[in-house]
């Protein structure tokens, strides 16, 4: 569901998590959203190349003439083409760390495999290391590694024609010293460099780790650099930060993705990074939204806040709409995040406005108020005009990237941004129908955010609720471990106001 624009109701083996939207709207995997969120940098379309992009690139080039006549093979033509993927992404860098997803031996990923061979054999020694992750069971009955696995995949990589020079050893429990010296000796790998990339307690942990089993300083001397000394101490302030948690709130993620929480993966470290700021511990129940009516008293009383994030489809969205009205009666800290924004509009149209018909083209084509509809035309980041209608591609309708959102002075948004305008990246189809402002308005709903040439509705609040917010955009985007995001923060801090409140109303009973 979430890597596609429909709902077919049930989740394909195939899919395996939330979509990524990079800053120039480029719709990439969520390992994306990790590299961003761990190294601060901002990714871009020329960071994320998939087997379809460049077979692509490929078709185009035969049909232009490139080729010349040739037969075209994956051999020179496909590989070529990866190749110079590698270098666009690589550009203006010094360094550029390139991932072949899946796995040694799939069909798939063959082509991306001698593409980075050929890399290697093409440049000087030392320009190019090469690290292999693998699997190292450990079976707790026998309190024993297995190397069997990483012996045959290192063993596969190397019938590929390629040596890695560190092998990251994936499992449960840290490597010991005798595993560590088997697989270096089966492998062919320095015993320095067999890494132990074992479960820690914080993902963020991470970076520590493989920092104090000198992988990052094998990294450096293999490539010849000229680098100073390694300075952990952000990270090393982050887990403590992690370890001082005063506060705890469970926090309700309504969904209809919620059996695959990747799904929701840049809204759950969101949660957390904002949790650290806060000093609270976010617990997230996960409650799917085709539930909500039937189980609402058991799952939603008691929750210090919701937060319904984006989706696709009409399944669930009568659960969402639900959830919007119990926590604006009940006055629950409410988080809505494009769908989630979406599904506030319509229960304040109906509940509030007397709109009782209000609904979404997407899911009532023929609603008598249309409070959420198909956008035309809206303005890009540059200035320029972009318009789409229902004939247009699935995908083609789009509205993507970054865009500048302008704050309304006394809006909770506004405070809580600390600035008159913010960046925000969207992904959806499905806009605010300007022609209800006025009617909305009047029922108590404020427009606290709006698109940079000012048509389109970015933020709705509520001014009479704790903390009633909802965003068109995805801020989870945005969010990093070191800095948080100023939505999440806002949320986690009323859902820990909430909190206290709930305890001292227990306490005066």
């Amino acid at each position: 569901d979430p890597d596609i624009n429909v709902d077919p109701g049930t989740m394909s083996p195939y899919q395996h998590g939330e979509v990524f939207v990079t800053a120039d709207g480029t719709e990439t995997d969520l390992d994306l959203g990790h590299y961003e969120r761990f190294t601060d940098f901002t990714a871009d379309k020329n960071n994320n190349h998939t087997t379809g992009q460049v077979y692509e690139r490929v078709i185009r080039r035969e049909r232009r003439g490139d080729y010349l006549g040739s037969t075209v093979q994956v051999i020179p033509h496909v590989t070529d083409e990866i190749k110079l993927a590698i270098g666009e992404g690589a550009r203006d860098c010094d360094v550029s760390l390139v991932e072949v997803g899946g796995t040694v031996g799939d069909i798939e990923s063959l082509p991306f495999l001698e593409a980075i061979r050929q890399i290697g054999m093409e440049n000087d020694a030392g320009r190019v290391l090469y690290v292999h992750l693998t699997l190292v069971p450990y079976i707790d009955a026998a309190r024993e590694f297995k190397t069997k696995p990483t012996q045959h995949s290192v063993k596969e990589l190397l019938s590929l024609g390629i040596q890695p020079d560190m092998l990251l050893c994936r499992s449960h429990e840290a490597l010991s010293d005798e595993a560590r010296k088997k697989i270096s000796l089966f492998c062919n790998v320095r015993e320095p460099a067999v890494i132990s990339a074992h479960d820690v307690d914080d993902i963020y942990e991470i970076p520590l780790s493989l920092h104090e089993q000198g992988a990052d300083t094998i990294a450096i001397e293999s490539l010849g650099l000229k680098t100073r000394e390694a300075d952990l101490k952000k990270w090393r302030d982050l887990l403590q930060r992690g370890k001082k948690l005063q506060n705890k709130v469970t926090i309700g993620l309504v969904g209809k993705y919620v059996d695959l929480v990747d799904a929701y993966k840049s809204v759950n470290e969101a949660l957390k990074h904002a949790g650290m700021h806060c000093e609270t511990h976010v617990d997230i129940r996960y409650i799917h939204s085709e539930d909500v009516d039937s189980t609402r008293p058991a799952d939603l009383e008691g929750l210090d806040g919701i937060l319904v994030p984006g989706g696709f489809g009409e399944r669930g969205i009568d659960g969402k709409i639900a959830v919007s009205q119990y926590a604006r009666e009940s006055g629950t800290p409410y988080f809505g995040i494009c769908l989630g924004m979406q599904a506030a509009v319509i229960d304040i149209a109906r509940q509030l406005a007397g709109h009782t018909d209000a609904h979404s083209t997407e899911f009532a084509p023929e609603t008598e108020h249309p409070v959420i509809a198909l956008m035309s035309e809206w303005s890009d980041m540059k200035g320029g005009v972009e318009k789409r209608d229902e004939r247009s591609d699935l995908g083609g309708t789009m509205r993507l990237g970054e865009q500048v959102c302008l704050l309304q002075d006394d809006s909770r948004a506004r405070a809580m941004y600390d600035a008159a305008e913010c960046v925000e990246r969207h992904r959806h189809r499905y806009e605010f129908n300007g022609r209800y402002r006025e009617s909305l308005e009047a029922a108590g709903m404020r427009i606290a955010g709006v698109s940079q040439d000012g048509r389109l509705v970015e933020i709705i609040e509520i001014d009479d609720h704790p903390w009633f917010v909802g965003c068109q955009f995805h801020p989870e985007f945005m969010s990093g471990p070191h800095e948080g995001h100023p939505l999440f923060i806002g949320f986690i801090r009323a859902a820990v106001q909430a909190a206290e409140q709930a305890a001292a109303r227990r306490a005066n009973k």
